[in-house]
C-alpha cells in the first residue's frame, strides 16, 4: 500500500509540474503595474521591465509623423499609470528584442490592448521579419476593418500605409492633409462638427498639434475640444 501510495504521489506531482510547463510555454506572465507610457507601443513597468507591445507598431514621437502623438495618448487612456496588466508571450516569436525590452501582448481586465490598439486604429500591424505570432489572423481582420471605417489613422493620416510587412507610415504630421477637399475622406471618417474640413471624430482624442487645418468652423458638441473660446473657430493659434 505504501508503494501505491508513493507512486500516487509522483504521478501527481508530475502531472502539476507537466500543467505548470505548458502555462509557462503559453507565455501568460503574472500580474504587472504600468509605471509608464514611453509611446503607443512601449511601456514601463513597476518591476523595472520595458515592454515592446508585439505585432503592432505606431509612428515614433518626434518624428513629425503623422499620429505620433495621439497614439502615446490613445495608450495612456488605455493604460494609464498603475494599471494592472499580465504579459503574453508567444512562442511563435522572440521573448525580448535587441534592446532588452520584453516581446509581449499586453491584456487589462481580459482585453488584448495590442489587438484593440490595431481595432481603434491607433496601431498598425507589423509582422517584423515577415513572422506571424498566434493573433495574426485577427490582427489583419482588426487592421483591414479600422482601415476600411477610417478609424484613426487611416482617417487622420492620408498618407498612411498598409504594409503589415513594415513599420508604421503615416506621412508629414503637418502639410499632407492640407490639400485634402474639405468634408471628404473615407467614407464615414469626418466628424459633422467640423464641416469645412475632414477630421475623424474620436477615438482617440486629437489635438491641435495632431492636425494641419488652422481657423476652421466649430460646431457643438466639438468631440475633440478645438474650440476653447467657445467662439465657432477652432485651433486660432
Amino acid at each position: 500500500m505504501r508503494w501505491i501510495a508513493a507512486v500516487l504521489v509522483a504521478l501527481v506531482s508530475s502531472l502539476a509540474i507537466g500543467t505548470a510547463e505548458e502555462v509557462s510555454a503559453g507565455g501568460l506572465g503574472t500580474s504587472e503595474r504600468v509605471s509608464r507610457v514611453i509611446d503607443g507601443d512601449t511601456i514601463d513597468l513597476s518591476s523595472g521591465a520595458r515592454v515592446r507591445l508585439l505585432q503592432i507598431d505606431t509612428p515614433e514621437p518626434g518624428t513629425g509623423e503623422c499620429y505620433s502623438r495621439a497614439a502615446g495618448r490613445e495608450l495612456r487612456r488605455m493604460l494609464p499609470v498603475g494599471a494592472s496588466v499580465v504579459l503574453e508571450a508567444d512562442p511563435r516569436l522572440d521573448r525580448a528584442d535587441a534592446y532588452g525590452r520584453l516581446l509581449r501582448y499586453v491584456r487589462r481586465g481580459g482585453v488584448n490592448v495590442n489587438l484593440e490598439l490595431v481595432r481603434r486604429g491607433a496601431a498598425t500591424v507589423w509582422f517584423y521579419r515577415g513572422e506571424r505570432g498566434r493573433y495574426a489572423g485577427r490582427l489583419l481582420d482588426a487592421g483591414r476593418s479600422a482601415r476600411s471605417a477610417g478609424r484613426g489613422i487611416w482617417g487622420a493620416c492620408p498618407g498612411a500605409v498598409w504594409n503589415p510587412l513594415g513599420p508604421a507610415t503615416t506621412g508629414p504630421g503637418s502639410g499632407a492633409q492640407a490639400g485634402t477637399t474639405p468634408g471628404r475622406g473615407i467614407a464615414g471618417s469626418c466628424d459633422p462638427s467640423y464641416p469645412t474640413v475632414c477630421i475623424p471624430p474620436p477615438p482617440p482624442d486629437l489635438d491641435c498639434r495632431d492636425i494641419p487645418h488652422k481657423r476652421f468652423r466649430v460646431r457643438p458638441p466639438d468631440p475633440h475640444r478645438f474650440d476653447g473660446e467657445g467662439d465657432g473657430l477652432g485651433c486660432e493659434s
